[in-house]
This record gives C-alpha cells, sequence and structure tokens, in this order.
C-alpha cells in the first residue's frame, strides 16, 4: 500500500519533486523493485525509475538498492523523484539561451528576466521549457516525450539568474534527490527598501497563499497554513534608503523571499507584487520622489537575482558551484543608489 506520498511540484513550490512511501503488502510475491514501482508510480518511466535507483534515490528500509532488488512483503519503499510531466504539448522554439556551463549530464542556464520558466495559463510560448524542448530535441529525455525537459527547480518570471537543467534521467534524480534533502546552495542577490535592524539573521515562517489574493505569497509564523521556509539573509551594502541583501535558501518556496523580505518590512524595490514599487523609505516628495520614480523605470521588476548555484555533479561526485553577474538593470539601479548616496554626503 502507499502510505503518503509528499509532493513538492505544487504551484506553492519551486522545487520541482516528488516525495513517495509505500509499504509493501504482507502478500507481495517476491518481484523486481523497478517492475514493483512501475505499477504504483503515475506518468513514470522505465528510464526514469531506473535513473533514480542508480542515483540512490530509491531506497529500501532505509538502505540504498540495486534494480536488481526484489521487493518483500512489509518493506518500506521511499522514492524520491523529478516531477512528472505536465500533460501540455509543448511547442520547441528555437529561443537564444544564455549556457555559461555544459556537459553530457546537465547545463546551467543564465535565465532573463522576463522569461516564463515553463509553459502554463497566458504562458504557452516562448518559455524556458519551450526553449530547451528545441535544444534538447535529440536528448533521450525529450524522446521519452517529456513535457519539461530536465527541470528540477524553477525561478519567478522577473527574477534573473542560474537554473541547473538535467539532461539525463539519472542526473534529474539525483538533482531531485538533493534539492529534497535541501543540500542544493542557492544564492541570491536583493535590492530592499530600508536597512534592516539586523545586519544578518534568519527568516522562518511558513509561505503559502493569501486568502486575499492567490497570487501572492503570504508569511504564517505560527505554521498554521503554508508549507516550511527558511531564508538566511545578510546585508551587503545599505544606501540609506534602500540595501543590497544576500539571501541563501534553506527551502525552496514560491516568491519566498519576495514573502519573507516583506515580512521582515522590507520588500524588494520595484515589487509590485509585493508593494515594492512605492517609496517605503523616505519622504515621498520633491527630488527624491522624482529620482526614486527614475529608478523604477531603470529597474521595472523586482530587484532580484540568482546569483550562484552549488551541489554535487551526479557524475563526478564532487562539489561544483557557478556564479553569474548581475544584469544590466540591477548593476544600472545599484550605481544610481550609489550615485544618490554620495550626493547626499557631499
Amino acid at each position: 500500500m502507499i502510505d503518503y506520498t509528499e509532493t513538492d511540484n505544487s504551484e506553492d513550490s519551486d522545487e520541482l519533486y516528488e516525495h513517495h512511501r509505500i509499504v509493501v503488502d504482507r502478500n507481495q510475491a517476491l518481484l523486481r523493485i523497478d517492475k514493483f514501482l512501475m505499477d504504483r508510480l503515475p506518468n513514470v518511466t522505465r528510464n526514469k525509475l531506473q535513473g533514480a535507483i542508480k542515483s540512490e534515490s530509491v531506497q529500501v528500509n532505509h538502505k540504498p538498492v540495486k534494480v536488481s532488488y526484489k521487493v518483500k512483503p512489509q518493506d518500506v519503499i521511499t522514492i524520491v523523484l523529478a516531477e512528472a510531466p505536465r500533460d501540455t504539448d509543448v511547442v520547441p522554439e528555437d529561443i537564444p539561451l544564455n549556457i555559461p556551463y555544459e556537459d553530457e549530464e546537465l547545463l546551467i542556464v543564465n535565465k532573463e528576466a522576463g522569461m516564463v520558466v515553463h509553459p502554463a495559463y497566458n504562458n504557452w510560448t516562448g518559455t524556458l521549457v519551450n526553449a530547451l524542448t528545441f535544444y534538447f530535441k535529440n536528448l533521450p529525455t525529450h524522446q521519452n516525450g517529456e513535457g519539461r525537459p530536465g527541470l528540477v527547480h524553477r525561478i519567478d518570471k522577473d527574477t534573473s539568474g542560474l537554473l541547473v537543467i538535467a539532461k539525463t534521467d539519472y542526473s534529474m534524480a539525483h538533482l531531485a534527490k538533493q534539492f529534497f534533502n535541501h543540500s542544493i546552495e542557492r544564492t541570491y542577490l536583493a535590492l530592499v527598501w530600508g536597512v534592516p535592524k539586523e545586519l544578518q539573521g534568519t527568516i522562518t515562517g511558513h509561505v503559502g497563499r493569501s486568502p486575499k489574493d492567490r497570487r501572492v505569497m503570504a508569511v504564517y509564523p505560527d505554521g498554521e497554513y503554508g508549507k516550511h521556509a527558511v531564508t538566511h539573509y545578510k546585508v551587503l551594502r545599505s544606501f540609506k534608503h534602500v540595501s543590497l541583501v544576500q539571501c541563501n535558501l534553506e527551502t525552496g518556496r514560491t516568491h519566498q523571499i519576495r514573502a519573507h523580505m516583506k515580512y521582515l518590512g522590507h520588500p524588494l524595490f520595484s515589487d509590485a507584487m509585493y508593494g515594492g514599487d512605492k517609496i517605503m523609505s523616505g519622504a515621498p516628495n520633491g527630488t527624491y520622489k522624482a529620482f526614486v520614480d527614475n529608478a523604477f523605470k531603470v529597474m521595472p521588476r523586482q530587484a532580484l537575482h540568482a546569483r550562484s548555484l552549488g551541489f554535487v555533479h551526479p557524475s563526478t561526485k564532487e562539489f561544483v558551484q557557478f556564479e553569474s553577474e548581475l544584469p544590466q538593470d540591477f548593476s544600472a539601479v545599484l550605481e544610481k543608489w550609489s550615485l544618490y548616496e554620495e550626493q547626499l554626503y557631499l
């Protein structure tokens, strides 16, 4: 029987994996584990299962097993898999991608702000997945018919920065397991309103849909709703009215940094959904208002960039780390605030 299925491919998570726990029935005959699981997990291919077993993402009684293992009555099987394919046809599109690194198992994409990661309502084309489907057209994962090639996490449309994309079933399973174990190192840079009282700290509070507006995520510190979320932050530089903050994710909930920083009282600069598109520090008039309005025009999106990714490489088993430079709009708005601060103290 299936004891429970814990799925983090929901709309409230940026980590696209599924976690299953299965207790084998008392009357189960001996059967190879891949065949056993094929009958019990929806939308899973044999290659995907074998990749998960090889990457030790399938365990029996808390121990990894081989594909040849035969399940026994009362075995407890736990499985971490990359999210099952969506029931949508993805149109391959020849969209240029910024790929700073690629090998046989994976590639790193430096996503531009404005690009949606995967097709959804009102965004069926022009997404990263459309571009990857074209780019991956000769890869086995694409030929298996999966509608979301190699994707194990995502970032918001108007957030720029790094994503890791798997090219094989094995690497998908390996990376999904690391996201499940929270061992992926993800560093973001954010420009926020004001200066946090504590220049370094940890924000812990469940994140879930707001009852007032389901597009917005709210923080529930008592854990009565939503999903567990932890963000570590550090102020790198303050500009009197705004601060450049480094955020490290321990969990990966939808809008986690945006919701957590607003909860802290410091919404992201130019983040319309969370109130950051209004002056939140300083008097909203005169030359300062004109300056801020101009800064909004320079960066008409939330000031958030996925700066670095670190993880254990599926093949080499060595820890690798990738970094990306700030995009032009983010660099420009930082320069504006820096010059403004200098003029204040002339």
